[in-house]
């Protein structure tokens, strides 16, 4: 067994701790005026990747773990390389970070806060992690980046699209790759109102947590700004999975749009419980009735099959992109697990490199120094274009997709197809939006 196998079944073990409150972390130079939490001291250097490894997001951790797996081994000077090769920034060599060799524990988030802290908890204070990255839930992600900023470890955020995680809720020590609900909806309306017109009404389910929110409010104003009428919106559990008594009401509501801002498997259920009720093959006000799923993933459209066919969503990034970033992770991703990677995998890849690429220019683990080497940054080479970190939100800014389900796909990777790459300028925003509005960055913590 591996040492990798050890770390990884003792955090996976110790992962359920109760409680959210730090206590001292183990691994610290307390005689060092440049002390920071779990400085790495020896010849290795531990991150901790939280991912939902049960519950409704599964498939996008186990896709994400995947990924993190694959940086390691690029990291640590195996394989090809994969993006290290087309990075624009040519810090990283190979030889681990900062010479240290990468090795990294895990935990399971349940795709639920409190699971996700404690095991965030975990890996800081038991294992030593320097870095914290992972989860493909905005609730996970606004709580364990609160945890990060308390201990002064950095949070590099995996797939969370709710506009609060660089918003209302947005930490110093947090950074963000993947895109988020504005962006969605500034990306998906003009396609929308091409597609469709702008006389339509729309019924929005919703799932019931800071990610479902802020999606609809975005796909709402930005189709209301087009003219569309929102006929009513309802929340939904997080936890169900038959939403045929949600679908029902739609019927009679005078909709002839239904917008589910649903992902992973709530998203494949309520989707299939809306083609059973015949929704994709009724017309309601002369016009043909629509389904608009905001956030889609490959993964997504692998178990909802052939119901989404033709319907239009957007995505973060797609393993189709013919940039030479991309073509070379989905080479080093296909030859590592016999298939294409999705967005989660994606975006926690490019994570991981980004951090250990600021670590180096910085020369430095201290949680501020990477803070500064990410704060404004601007790079290429890792799919989506010229990419920016934003230093007053520690949001990245790139081209966004908008796809469609494919109505003859070759393959069951090849469900989705690219119908708009969306330039970064026309899904910007100014940090003091009104979507984003409330919190502050803060400063940068240490912790020890």
């Amino acid at each position: 067994m591996s040492k990798s196998d050890v770390t990884r079944r003792g955090v996976l073990r110790t992962g359920a701790v109760a409680g959210a409150g730090l206590a001292v972390p183990t691994l610290f130079t307390a005689s060092s005026a440049a002390a920071f939490t779990n400085e790495p001291t020896g010849s290795s250097v531990t991150l901790g990747f939280n991912v939902p490894q049960t519950g409704p997001y599964a498939d996008e951790g186990a896709d994400e773990l995947r990924a993190y797996e694959l940086a390691v081994e690029h990291l640590n000077g195996g394989g090809d390389g994969g993006m290290m090769t087309t990075f624009s920034s040519k810090a990283l060599q190979g030889n681990g970070i900062l010479g240290k060799k990468v090795e990294y524990v895990t935990g399971d988030t349940q795709t639920k806060s409190d699971a996700a802290r404690a095991s965030a908890k975990s890996m800081i204070e038991k294992d030593g992690a320097v870095m914290i990255t992972g989860g493909s839930s905005s609730g996970v992600a606004v709580a364990v980046q609160a945890l990060c900023q308390e201990a002064g470890i950095i949070f590099m955020a995996g797939l969370t699209h709710s506009n609060d995680t660089t918003g209302k809720d947005k930490r110093a020590n947090g950074f963000r790759h993947f895109f988020n609900s504005y962006m969605s909806g500034a990306a998906l309306a003009p396609v929308l109102k091409n597609a469709y017109g702008t006389d339509r009404k729309a019924y929005h389910l919703t799932a019931d947590y800071n990610w479902g929110y802020t999606t609809e409010e975005a796909v709402k104003s930005s189709t209301e700004a087009m003219g569309w009428e929102t006929v009513n919106t309802v929340l939904t559990p997080l936890t169900q999975t038959d939403f045929s008594s949600y679908i029902a009401p739609v019927l009679q509501s005078g909709a002839d749009v239904l917008v589910l801002n649903h992902y992973g498997g709530n998203m494949v259920n309520s989707l299939t419980n809306a083609v059973q009720f015949g929704l994709r093959d009724k017309q309601v006000n002369g016009k043909n009735f629509e389904i608009v799923v905001p956030l889609y993933s490959r993964l997504m459209a692998k178990g909802a099959g052939a119901n989404v066919k033709g319907i239009f969503g957007s995505t973060n990034w797609h393993w189709s992109l013919q940039d030479e970033g991309s073509k070379a992770f989905v080479r080093s991703f296909g030859t590592k697990y016999g298939f294409p990677p999705s967005q989660a995998a994606h975006t926690c890849y490019v994570q991981a490199l980004l951090y250990a690429d600021a670590v180096e220019r910085a020369g430095s683990f201290n949680p501020c120094a990477v803070d500064e080497a990410l704060a404004d940054f601007e790079f290429d080479g890792m799919g989506n274009g010229p990419t920016l970190y934003r230093a007053e939100d520690h949001q990245c800014f790139k081209d966004v997709l908008v796809v469609k389900g494919k109505e003859n796909p070759s393959s069951e990777f090849d469900l989705l197809e690219i119908v708009e790459v969306t330039p970064v300028e026309q899904v910007t925003y100014a940090p003091d939006h009104p979507q984003f509005a409330g919190g502050a960055l803060g400063t940068c913590n240490p912790g020890a």
